[in-house]
């Protein structure tokens, strides 16, 4: 098995190529660009509705289902919970699974698919939706930061009531797993919902397994200051205290995460069962959206490096309690649908074998040594 150090380091040349061909002014308008789209409202809003009911407050969270979410589902087994990109989306990520459902076939039996919507202001300002409407910024919502209406509900505490809804027996009876998944921006929130949940123990102690998978995120959370991808620890974390502040790292977190024991935090988490999901050719470091800050960029150069990177980091720090593991999805770039419907992803999500042709870096291969 080739080290993750050598897969990642063969490809920081290409990395290195790509960035010679970009200008500084051909980066500034792409982000201007990318910033413009990030905050124009959503092309539609979700057809369902379900009322969520939080320490906090009460809201409504628009989502698709294949299912009414409000009627009871006694043929339901599996739930796919898939969490949206930045551009709030979940129109497509629903689509996406729908025919992730198609393509996995007898697979698929007794699974709903759920999309929840996680909008900002100018989504509800557009659509005058009502007074109701969770609504977060642009940003927040992807760090289990309060909502902005009606009521201050963490994104997180949003999905502790969305799976405590599916955890109702009376609703769902023959429900046994429920999977948490995400992409992109939609992969930050998995991942940091993954380290946080609350409610998860109980799901378990009701015979409801819960699983994460994280496809092709930005950054992931650290659990202290050592950032692998630099050469020089000291140097860079001057030059970039974000890069240990929240979301990059526990400093400054949202009160549902700082209100929690950080050591029980990592524990808990390295327990979980969480796969993440990587595309070998999600290699460009100027694409999709991608977070070029300090504190994402001392994570790696590119989503492919950062997430082996944070893979080593967590096998580092539990060499005999993770459970977790690496699938890598051959041929395939940032592209939600395409990950979500290789036989790769099919196999982690319904529990099949994984493909030889899908590389996997699971909890007990060797650990090699740090991505420079």
């Amino acid at each position: 098995m080739r080290s993750t150090q050598g897969r990642v380091c063969a490809r920081l040349t290409i990395a290195a190529l790509i960035a010679i061909g970009v200008s500084g002014e051909a980066q500034l308008a792409n982000a201007t660009s990318e910033h413009q789209r990030l905050n124009e409202p959503v092309k539609e809003i979700a057809d369902q509705r379900l009322l969520l009911d939080t320490p906090d407050g009460k809201g409504e969270l628009p989502m698709y289902a294949d299912h009414a979410i409000e009627a009871a589902s006694p043929d339901v087994t599996k739930v796919l919970i898939i969490i949206h990109g930045t551009l709030r989306n979940a129109d497509a990520y629903y689509a996406a699974g729908e025919e992730l459902l198609a393509k996995a076939g007898d697979l698929a039996d007794g699974t709903m698919v759920v999309a929840p919507q996680f909008l900002i202001g100018p989504d509800v300002d557009a659509f005058s939706l009502n007074a109701q409407t969770l609504a977060w910024t642009q940003n927040g919502w992807k760090g289990g930061e309060a909502a902005r209406q009606p009521a201050p509900i963490s994104s997180f505490a949003a999905l502790d009531a969305l799976l405590k809804h599916f955890a109702d027996r009376r609703l769902y009876p023959s429900l046994k797993t429920i999977v948490v998944m995400g992409h992109s921006a939609g992969a930050q929130l998995v991942q940091r919902y993954a380290v946080a949940a609350r409610e998860i123990e109980d799901l378990t102690s009701a015979g409801i397994s819960v699983r994460y998978l994280v496809a092709n995120p930005s950054s992931y959370l650290y659990f202290d200051n050592e950032r692998p991808a630099l050469q020089d620890q000291q140097a860079g974390l001057a030059s970039c205290p974000k890069a240990t502040q929240w979301r990059y790292g526990l400093a400054g977190a949202p009160p549902y995460v700082s209100t929690q024991d950080p050591k029980l935090l990592e524990n808990r988490y390295a327990a979980r069962n969480v796969v993440y999901l990587l595309g070998q050719a999600d290699t460009n470091p100027y694409t999709h959206f991608i977070d070029r800050s300090c504190g994402a960029v001392a994570q790696g150069p590119y989503r492919l490096a950062r997430g082996l990177t944070y893979f080593d980091y967590m096998r580092k720090r539990h060499p005999s309690d993770l459970n977790q593991k690496v699938v890598e999805v051959p041929g395939v770039g940032h592209d939600d649908e395409a990950m979500f419907t290789s036989d790769c992803g099919i196999a982690v999500l319904f529990d099949r074998p994984v493909p030889q042709s899908c590389p996997v870096i699971d909890a007990t291969a060797k650990v090699s040594g740090a991505v420079p």
